[in-house]
């Protein structure tokens, strides 16, 4: 007899169909798990071991294997122990087969029978909705599944739950959505509090109304990381369509907040000594990188020209087509990744070039061996490029004045919503959150960006036409 139950595998963010099948057969003692397995998926065989001895259970002795289809798909993580451990009571009639027909199994397993987390939960709860089946998953897991919508979720905290519950003789109730605590939480310090950097202030509200990536550029000191913290402050939330792809991306990442959902855009500030694979994503297990976790939000850079060349040059492709592209010799995995670059650096290596109060010795060779790691075709994907100057003695003095980032986030949530109409007009069927100024394609500019007499005069004014 062979038991047959099902799980998922993940490629990028797309969720794979995995059959787990169970075979108890005559012969010397023995417990193989074929199929591609990772070396978590292969050491599964231990923990379920022990996870069924908690239960009371001893593994036949007979010739126990496993095979995971299809054979030719690589098999990562430790979300296999469940199934297998499902599989295995399953093929050894403690559970019926048939009552596990419909249901996606992913869970990892204790010695002593507990059900633990693991990334992935809701996309695979997407997927046992499309195939409309049910969910078995983790019971801490519980409330990021429930985002997945209409779908019955079985969220048992140890194996004993679940063997129960199958047999009707404790059942686990359907977890309802859970509001995360810090849901309206301001993500930033307020723009009211940045002294002066009027120029830059204003450059950030249009950045944020259009989508745009912006590049600040000033001496030490004169407030470009405060400005790019306090960005968030003006962006609006995401809409819940991009709450659940961006929630999707950092449930395989593991970086999903209480509750469940991501519901403000992220904000990803990575070192400059961070990895190439740590931004763009790869690895062993190819996982998604920062510019996937900043998708539909922020990726902040600081000290732009410390990173390392080859990382920045990889920025370029996400940049333009809106997703990163990981090859391996036996796979290509692809990650959304539409984020708005913010950067900032120094005018040189000493960051005082062009300073009145200090002298950067070395100019002007100082400035242009530091500005040349930045190539040409990186900087033309940025958008706004403003220079920051040092904060005066006046400014920092000066009562806080200005406006709130509430009154700047209300301007910029009516700039997008003047968009999305304007687009959808030319295009009826751009998303509601697509159509920003940034995402703008070169077939719709004659159409939506009609330049009026005076604004060409400033065109070709600026242009020295």
């Amino acid at each position: 007899m062979v038991a047959k139950v099902k799980t998922v595998a993940f490629e990028g963010i797309e969720t794979l169909d995995v059959e787990v099948q169970v075979q108890i057969s005559n012969g010397m003692p023995a417990f193989s798990i074929v199929g591609l397995p990772d070396k978590a998926v292969a050491e599964s065989k231990e923990r379920v071991r022990s996870a069924l001895h908690a239960l009371g259970l001893s593994l036949p002795p007979k010739r126990l294997t496993i095979n995971l289809a299809p054979a030719d798909l690589a098999k990562e993580g430790s979300h296999y122990d469940l199934p297998i451990a499902i599989g295995v009571m399953a093929a050894m009639e403690i559970i019926s087969e048939s009552d596990l027909i419909d249901a996606v199994i992913l869970g990892e397993l204790g010695l002593d029978g507990t059900i633990r987390n693991v990334q992935g939960v809701l996309p695979a709860a997407i997927h046992a909705k499309s195939i409309e089946g049910r969910l078995i998953c983790p019971g801490p897991s519980q409330q990021e599944a429930v985002w997945a919508g209409d779908v019955e979720i079985i969220p048992p905290y140890d194996l004993l739950q679940l063997v129960n519950h199958i047999k009707g003789t404790q059942i686990l109730s359907q977890p309802q959505p859970v509001t995360p605590s810090n849901e309206n939480k301001q993500i930033g310090p307020d723009i009211i509090h940045i002294k002066g950097q009027e120029t830059a202030k204003r450059a950030l509200e249009i950045a944020a109304a259009g989508g745009h990536n912006l590049l600040m550029i000033g001496p030490p000191g004169a407030g470009k990381s405060m400005l790019a913290h306090a960005f968030p402050s003006i962006l609006p939330d995401l809409t819940p369509a991009q709450a659940l792809e961006v929630s999707m991306i950092h449930s395989l990442a593991g970086t999903l907040p209480e509750g469940g959902l991501l519901k403000q855009r992220p904000f990803r500030d990575p070192h400059h000594s961070a990895s190439l694979p740590s931004i763009v994503g790869g690895g062993h297990k190819v996982k998604p990188g920062e510019v996937s976790l900043a998708h539909n939000g922020v990726l902040f850079l600081d000290e732009l020209p410390e990173f390392a060349r080859a990382t920045l040059e990889s920025l370029r492709q996400p940049l333009e087509t809106g997703k990163t592209l990981i090859a391996r010799a036996n796979q290509h995995v692809s990650y959304p990744a539409r984020f708005q670059l913010l950067a900032a650096m120094n005018p040189c290596r000493c960051g005082y070039l062009g300073d009145e109060t200090r002298e950067c010795t070395q100019a002007p060779r100082c400035a242009v061996n530091y500005q040349s790691k930045i190539s040409g075709p990186l900087l033309d994907r940025i958008d706004i490029q403003i220079e920051i100057p040092a904060v005066s003695y006046q400014d920092l003095t000066a009562p806080a004045a200005g406006e709130s980032s509430q009154n700047i986030l209300d301007r910029v949530s009516q700039a997008r919503e003047i968009q999305y109409a304007r687009y959808n007009k030319v295009q009826s069927h751009l998303h509601h959150s697509q159509g920003l100024n940034a995402q703008l394609q070169g077939e719709n500019l004659d159409d939506i960006l009609s330049v009026s007499e005076d604004g060409r005069a400033l065109l070709d004014n600026s242009l020295g036409l």
